[in-house]
C-alpha cells in the first residue's frame, strides 16, 4: 500500500475529525462478541487511543483528549491569522505598480 502525503490542510482536518468525533463506535467495541468480531472493520475508531479488554470481561477505553485537540486547532488558526495579517500589511507597504495608479486622482 503507498503511503499518502499529508499536507498541512489534510492534518488539520484529520484533527477537526478528531475533536468532532464520536465514541459511539469505539463503545460498540467494547460489547462486540467473538462472533461478531468481522464488524470491526466497519467501525470508525479514529478517535480510539487505547483499548483493553481483561480476562474477567472488564473493558478499559481511551479516546483522544479532545480539549487537547481544539487547542492545538485554535493554535493553527491564530498562526494562519497571523501569517494573513503580514500579508496584508506587506501589500500596503509595497508601492503601486503605474498600472495600478489611476489618473484620475
Amino acid at each position: 500500500m503507498a503511503k499518502k502525503k499529508l499536507d498541512r490542510r489534510s492534518v488539520l482536518e484529520q484533527m477537526m475529525a478528531l475533536a468532532a468525533g464520536a465514541a459511539n463506535d469505539a463503545v460498540k467495541l467494547a460489547y462486540l462478541t467473538e462472533e461478531r468480531m468481522g464488524e470491526i472493520d466497519g467501525l470508525d475508531l479514529g478517535c480510539l487511543t487505547e483499548f483493553k479488554r481483561s480476562s474477567n470481561g472488564a473493558v478499559e477505553v481511551k479516546l483522544t483528549d479532545r480539549a487537547a485537540v481544539l487547542e492545538k486547532l485554535l493554535e493553527q488558526m491564530k498562526e494562519e491569522e497571523g501569517r494573513e495579517m503580514a500579508a496584508f500589511l506587506t501589500a500596503l507597504d509595497r508601492p503601486l505598480a503605474p498600472e495600478e495608479v489611476s489618473s484620475d486622482r
